[in-house]
């Protein structure tokens, strides 16, 4: 933790920006959904900043690094704190900057936007469908989560079964950042040079605003398809997601038990059956009928996309959110994210696990191709037993993105970028920004 006449001595000099010390309030904004995994669980509960600051504008936080630099405070980044990974909590004490407030949209026009970090997805699209345009592809927090919290620290959502992920070239076209050195400075990261901040987990660089292209809106049907087992399920899914003259944003398939874990929507699932959660635009309801009859399929639920508009969406059954709903039914079960590429490596897996683990898949573009990934779901037992797991996986070919991790490079990169951590040298000298979270810091520094 920061020492006690170093934050007296910051709180002075910030003394004109609002700062919350209440121990309740510092220790909320200090976590994440880290809970979802027993390991981070245990590693990050005691975990917490000193105080919280909330500025409104850039200058204020240029005033904060100059602050956080000259008496040598950690400072961590924080937008909705919807991570689940530990990504914006402070392993070090200091400084949590939330950037909640930082809420400004500089402009939309067909295409391409400007926001500030601090802007909450569902908010920016509501004023974006307005001109017929929405963003390329969001989390299942999308309600609550900010842009900048998402470039920093998710990579895939709804819509990447069109667009991919936001690594892949551009899904960012341009980032502005705030540095922690001496005499903090301003970068503007067009093109490829936005790889240097994006999924840093706030590591090296304030996000203070963000370029991103948009997607054209259309009317999105909220559809689940149910099936007698889950391996047709899968099937229907990789085929609606081939399909390229179905307009679609989301292919989202649960092998059972997972849809009893979701209350909410109970009188539509069939005990037993797996379920095929569906964002489809209403233009090609027809052809989406026609797939479902040709796999046997029972349409069990649909909305149009004004009927879906006034209540919980689809997408807060999804990706992470079915962790979130299964874990409200048994608080034992954690999850894993897999990289299964092929339908095949899916059914392996599938049944030598199967009674173990209850599978759950999401469709993504890889490399120009739609393959399937899983969010699977088993209660937890052993830390040992949850590695094997992970290796069996990944002696199989598929790729594991380990969610039971803080650290960056330990998650889905598995290696250390050369070029984030040469940019971290140059923009953060004093190691203060989110310390403890990438390996490249206290290996190579």
């Amino acid at each position: 933790m920061a020492i006690p006449a170093a934050l007296e001595n910051l709180t002075r000099d910030l003394s004109g920006l609002e700062i919350i010390t209440d121990p309740v309030q510092v220790a909320k904004l200090s976590h994440d959904y880290y809970h979802f995994s027993p390991i981070l669980e245990r590693q990050l509960t005691e975990k917490r900043g000193d105080l919280v600051i909330r500025p409104e504008f850039e200058a204020e936080i240029i005033e904060i690094a100059r602050a956080c630099v000259k008496y040598r405070v950690p400072l961590t980044v924080r937008g909705a704190g919807t991570g689940n990974y530990g990504q914006c909590i402070p392993l070090e004490g200091g400084v949590i900057l939330d950037v909640t407030k930082l809420n400004r949209i500089h402009w939309i026009q067909p295409g391409s936007a400007r926001v500030d970090a601090g802007v909450k997805m569902a908010a920016f699209d509501k004023q974006a469908r307005e001109i017929g345009w929405e963003l390329r592809m969001a989390p299942s927090t999308y309600r609550t989560a900010t842009i900048g919290g998402f470039i920093g620290g998710g990579s895939v959502g709804m819509g990447s079964i069109t667009y991919g992920q936001l690594r892949d070239r551009g899904n960012v076209k341009a980032l502005r950042v705030v540095t922690l050195e001496d005499e903090p400075r301003i970068i503007e990261l067009k093109g490829d040079e936005v790889q240097k901040v994006n999924h840093a987990y706030g590591t090296n660089g304030i996000i203070t605003e963000l370029e991103i292209p948009l997607a054209p809106a259309y009317p999105w049907a909220e559809i689940i398809v149910v099936f007698e087992d889950f391996l047709t399920a899968a099937r229907f899914g990789q085929e609606l997601s081939d399909s390229p003259g179905i307009g679609k944003k989301m292919v989202s398939v649960h092998e059972w038990p997972i849809p009893s874990y979701f209350i909410p929507l109970q009188e539509y699932l069939p005990t037993g059956k797996s379920a095929v959660l569906v964002l489809v635009s209403e233009f090609d309801r027809i052809a989406l009928d026609d797939l479902v009859r040709e796999w046997g399929g029972e349409i069990a639920y649909a909305k149009t996309a004004a009927e879906a508009g006034k209540g919980t969406s689809l997408l807060e059954f999804t990706w992470n959110h079915t962790t979130l709903h299964a874990r409200a039914v048994n608080p034992k079960i954690t999850y894993l994210q897999t990289f299964y590429f092929t339908l095949d490596r899916v059914e392996q897996l599938y049944h030598h696990f199967r009674g173990e683990i209850s599978l759950h898949l999401e469709f993504l573009r890889v490399g120009g191709t739609v393959i399937p990934a899983g969010l699977q779901l088993f209660e937890f037992t052993t830390e040992e037993r949850l590695n094997e797991i992970i290796r069996y996986h990944e002696e199989r070919g598929a790729g594991i993105a380990n969610p039971h991790t803080y650290i960056l490079e330990d998650g889905g990169r598995k290696t250390i970028d050369p070029v984030q951590f040469a940019f971290k040298k140059e923009v953060d000298p004093y190691g203060l920004m989110n310390p403890g979270k990438t390996r490249a810091w206290w290996e190579l520094a």
